[in-house]
């Protein structure tokens, strides 16, 4: 099946999903052939002597060298979880799917499990789309955007309680490298300049072409960057080649994400949506169980436990 607009890639239907992953057992088989391409290996030692099809109940492998024994659970972002395979593979199909995300509302309706399950479940999920990526080359487009509500769709009566500078707007900063298409964006706290700096830094190379608005924090970057800017301010958006427009287009899918789907991103929690929302922008040329495979890689060494989310 083509997916829409993209001719090079195979979706995957609703039909083909459940004749992918009839029920647990299947779902288990494609976490494991996912996991350990190459054969089970132990996740506590690394041996690869590995006793399978033991009878136990959730632990049905043991290394025989360091004698633990593990299923393909063991340190990932679903250990302890005691959510089927096929539950944790619909999940994954569904937010890899859905450009603007899913709301915990809508997992624990189409999955049939609490909604409390559901909002655990989709943050573990999004573990898997941080990862560590080398600097871009460029040139790239750095820009930061907020996010939180309005001040006009509050309650009167707490908008009269609040001083201005107490709305609850929190600070993103992304960056997309031309070249590539990709993206990389991470919460922040505060949007001063070595804050900024150090985000372009930690993602492009020494000498890079960096564009950005006219933002004063982005200036000390020449000399180390070829950077340039457009005032947006003045009402300038393009001088050439020289506009944010790119990171923007990320940003709009990111807020009609924010707005459409999930109306609240916790500062808290923020980090996790940019990386969800970049995550699924820089896979959205593969196949979806490609897709899907990345996800389920990205799963080790993601646990993620209710009481740290909560705390």
């Amino acid at each position: 099946m083509t997916a829409p607009g993209h001719d090079y890639r195979e979706g995957l239907s609703l039909t083909d999903l459940f004749r992918l992953f009839p029920d647990d057992a299947a779902a288990e088989r494609w976490f494991c052939e996912t996991r350990w391409p190459d054969g089970v290996a132990c996740p506590h030692c690394g041996s690869v002597k590995v006793q399978t099809g033991a009878a136990h109940k959730t632990m049905p492998m043991r290394c025989r060298d360091c004698r633990k024994r593990f299923s393909v659970r063991t340190d990932t972002a679903m250990a302890g979880s005691n959510l089927g395979y096929q539950t944790w593979a619909i999940a994954i199909y569904l937010l890899t799917t859905s450009l603007k995300g899913v709301s915990s509302m809508k997992l624990h309706r189409d999955l049939g499990i609490t909604q409390k399950s559901a909002w655990h479940l989709a943050h573990r999920i999004r573990q898997a789309w941080a990862v560590d990526s080398e600097p871009f080359e460029g040139p790239v487009e750095v820009d930061e955007t907020f996010v939180g509500g309005k001040a006009a769709n509050m309650h009167e009566s707490k908008r009269e309680k609040m001083r201005r500078s107490d709305f609850p707007k929190a600070p993103v900063v992304g960056v997309r490298d031309r070249k590539t298409g990709q993206v990389s964006a991470q919460a922040i706290e505060i949007t001063d300049g070595e804050t900024l700096r150090g985000f372009v830094r930690e993602h492009a190379r020494p000498g890079a072409r960096v564009y950005s608005d006219g933002h004063k924090a982005y200036r000390p970057l020449e000399g180390e960057y070829h950077h340039r800017a457009v005032e947006h301010a003045v009402g300038t958006y393009v001088i050439g080649d020289v506009h944010t427009n790119a990171i923007e287009s990320f940003w709009s899918m990111f807020k009609r994400g924010y707005m459409g789907t999930y109306h609240r991103m916790s500062p808290k929690h923020l980090d996790r949506y940019a990386k969800e929302f970049a995550g699924r922008h820089n896979s959205r040329s593969r196949d979806t169980i490609e897709q899907m495979r990345r996800i389920a890689r990205g799963l080790a060494g993601k646990r993620l436990r209710y009481g740290d989310l909560t705390a």
